[in-house]
């Protein structure tokens, strides 16, 4: 989620919000997010109770617990949705919620929370609005399920974060920052009882991530083969050299970087890579990325955005080791994004995804939001449309589900609301929801990973 841009929220006419009325009327999977025509199908929507989902960030799934959690600022908590029945479980609250602007005309997405949210075995780890991480034991008793609160020193949200494998390690970002920094922590793994705690604030090399011109981190992922964090970094300085950052009047025209950390190496600032240690800002080309995540053969898929530089239309694959990178064409704007071992394929929330293809994107009149489905060679299978703004996906590995949040009708909450008719198509409601596919496959039919995505499939956010 970088903290750059702000959303921008249409008018809604009446024509419009007729047809979102009357897709709502339909019962769920109607209309252009339910294509008859793609192998990746609207299976059902979930729906959450509580106030209309205006504002939400990050999504996770752990299939081991057969959960979905979602950070659902509506409702100033996290949702849980059971991944086997397709039934809303419960929502964790405590968070700030949806904070609003200085003229109370749009949601503050760098205040509101929650924000990025993982998980490993009984422990749910969210960043909230306020820059604390809270620690939550979902085995805990109902009302006591937030163990700690713990503050990481800034002025806003936690966003993106990931864990090691074996729940260990957590590395969280506080992307609106400036200048922007992560922070290493040691969490609880499979213990019973927690020991959260800070390890270490990380920042960026000052000549890479200049401050003062709200540059940022995003989402982050573990690789388990190189043991290294990968964090996308949506904008650097001089890549290439004498570009804009921020720097000078104009559009940005600086690419992004990939920030390789080890998490034993016990460094506080990130530099330039290095490849003999496998550290450091890795330059991209043709990429501003917000979402990243490990899929296979241990290959990163980045989401990049024209929200960071305008001119990015395409979606980078790099292979962890090497570093050698190839384009996904077809697809782009996408925030958080996620690698599905079940069936092999990467899914991205692409909220700002090109309208014309091949042409720079720099305005929201030329994006649309969708569902991007990419399989493990790299190669883009289909888009399927969202509502607008959606950004957030995860999916649970062992039932191959999808989970695509939507947002209520800008009719029913205001600004920040869908502006098309496609959400509530998805969801047959106008009170927003969460929109579940499926992609059935036999067991040859997809390319298996390296390694076990079970617990971090996950891939970041733009966000909502």
């Amino acid at each position: 989620m970088f903290s750059r841009s702000t959303r921008i929220s249409l008018a809604a006419g009446p024509a419009l919000l007729g047809l979102a009325v009357s897709a709502a009327l339909a019962g769920p999977c109607t209309g252009p997010g339910a294509p008859t025509t793609t192998q990746t199908k609207c299976l059902t929507a979930v729906q959450i109770p509580g106030n209309p989902i205006r504002s939400f960030d990050i999504s996770w799934v752990n299939p081991h617990r057969a959960e979905y959690y979602l950070g659902d600022r509506s409702n100033k908590g996290i949702d849980i949705i059971d991944t086997h029945s397709l039934t809303f479980k419960r929502t964790i609250g405590g968070f700030v919620g949806i904070v609003l602007n200085g003229a109370g005309t749009a949601v503050d997405n760098n205040h509101s929370g929650p924000d990025g949210v993982t998980s490993h075995g009984r422990w749910l780890y969210a960043g909230d609005g306020n820059s604390t991480l809270k620690v939550i034991d979902l085995n805990a008793p109902t009302g006591s399920e937030i163990k700690d609160s713990i503050p990481t020193g800034g002025t806003t949200r936690v966003d993106e974060m990931a864990l090691t494998t074996d729940g260990e390690l957590l590395i969280a970002a506080n992307n609106a920052e400036d200048p922007p920094f992560a922070t290493l922590f040691a969490a609880n793994g499979d213990n019973h009882f927690n020991t959260t705690h800070i390890l270490r604030k990380i920042t960026g090399d000052s000549t890479i991530v200049p401050a003062g011109f709200g540059l940022s981190f995003e989402q982050p992922t573990w690789d388990p083969k190189t043991k290294r964090f990968y964090v996308s970094v949506p904008i650097i300085a001089n890549n290439p050299s004498g570009c804009n950052y921020g720097q000078l009047a104009g559009a940005i025209t600086c690419d992004g970087g990939m920030a390789v950390i080890d998490p034993t190496d016990g460094s506080t600032v990130i530099g330039a890579f290095n490849p003999a240690t496998n550290t450091g800002i890795v330059q991209l080309h043709a990429c501003g990325p917000n979402g990243i995540t490990v899929g296979p053969h241990d290959n990163l898929l980045l989401g990049c955005t024209p929200a960071n530089n305008p001119s990015n239309t395409l979606t980078h694959v790099i292979n962890a080791t090497t570093k050698h990178f190839a384009h996904v064409a077809g697809i782009t704007g996408s925030d958080e994004v996620w690698f599905n071992s079940g069936d092999g394929r990467y899914y991205t929330g692409s909220n700002r995804n090109c309208t014309i293809p091949g042409s720079p994107c720099p305005n929201a009149s030329q994006q649309t939001a969708a569902l991007g489905v990419i399989d493990g060679t790299s190669v883009l299978i289909e888009i399927v449309p969202q509502s607008s703004g959606s950004h957030s996906v995860a999916a649970d590995s062992k039932r191959n589900l999808i989970f695509v949040p939507q947002v209520a009708p800008v009719a029913v909450v205001g600004s920040g609301g869908d502006t098309t008719a496609v959400g509530a198509g998805i969801c047959g409601t106008t009170n927003g929801c969460v929109g579940v596919y499926i992609h059935r496959v036999d067991n040859h039919d997809h390319d298996g990973d390296d390694h076990d995505h079970d617990d971090h499939d996950h891939g970041h956010d733009h966000d909502h």
